[in-house]
């Protein structure tokens, strides 16, 4: 898994080796933020499923 975007793109992050946790994908987080990054200037995210990070690193 790693960051897409940001000061931090192309970072690897290290997961839990479990098989009940399922990173968020590269594909998922584009469309996500992809949706919802017009309503939006700055601001604070909250990532309450963090496993990895990644999501709120992305953000």
């Amino acid at each position: 898994m790693r960051v897409i975007a940001g000061e931090n793109k192309g970072r690897t992050l290290k997961t839990a080796s479990s098989r009940m946790t399922r990173p968020t994908t590269d594909k998922v987080k584009e469309t996500i933020f992809n949706m919802i990054g017009p309503f939006f200037t700055g601001g604070e995210v909250l990532d309450l499923y963090g496993g990895s990070g990644g999501l709120g690193i992305e953000a």
